[in-house]
């Protein structure tokens, strides 16, 4: 991503963290011309990081149908995947010389002491927003690219626009079910947390949603 002029990096970026988009809404996001944002679409297309729709689409608030432009798997890896090849390999090899029960306890410690890290950095707060705050921060630190939507009601949104162990997930689940785990255990006295979008499962991000166990928490 390096070698991508600084334009075209933040088109990646916006598609990355906002999903699928047109020229024009990029062109008014990012402050230069529509004209603009079409050749560094181009150029990104050429590179094989963007593509457009097939389908139409009618976005809300908008006359016509159009294609909005969205980022392609070759796009998505240009943001790191954690040391992802050498992190397969050593799952792989665990899981052939010790069996699935060694790598679960594997990643059981790597549960404990992630959650012992949160947990040591939640000290002291009470309320739901500023926890999930340190938490997001926490998760962006990581990699995670994470950003916080309060839904209002008691309810927010905890967003991971990106996942730097995806390949170590894809290659085991027992990562991503044990990152929710941690979220409830730091959530459970205060709220209550779900998956309801996982990139595993053909998702753009992660997202999960967080409810107060009473509305006057907020």
């Amino acid at each position: 991503m390096n070698e991508l002029a600084s334009s075209q990096h933040d088109i990646l970026l916006r598609l990355k963290t906002r999903g699928p988009v047109t020229a024009r809404i990029l062109a008014a996001t990012l402050g230069i011309t529509t004209v603009g944002v079409r050749q560094h679409l181009a150029a990104l297309q050429t590179a094989g990081l963007v593509k457009q729709a097939e389908i139409s689409t009618q976005l809300p608030g908008r006359g016509r149908p159009v294609r909005p432009w969205h980022l392609t798997g070759n796009g998505h890896r240009q943001f790191p995947d954690t040391h992802a090849e050498i992190t397969v390999t050593l799952i792989s090899a665990v899981r052939e010389l010790f069996g699935d029960t060694a790598l679960d306890t594997l990643i059981d410690q790597r549960a404990k002491q992630t959650l012992r890290h949160y947990q040591d950095a939640l000290a002291g707060t009470d309320s739901i927003s500023q926890r999930l705050e340190i938490l997001s921060k926490l998760r962006s630190q990581e990699g995670y690219m994470c950003e916080l939507k309060n839904l209002g009601t008691g309810s927010w949104l905890l967003i991971e626009n990106h996942c730097p162990i995806c390949a170590a997930a894809t290659a085991c689940q027992g990562f991503c079910r044990s990152e929710l785990e941690i979220f409830q255990a730091v959530l459970e006295d205060i709220a209550s947390i779900e998956r309801i979008n996982h990139i595993l499962e053909g998702a753009r991000r992660c997202a999960y949603r967080v409810s107060a166990h009473r509305v006057a928490d907020r």
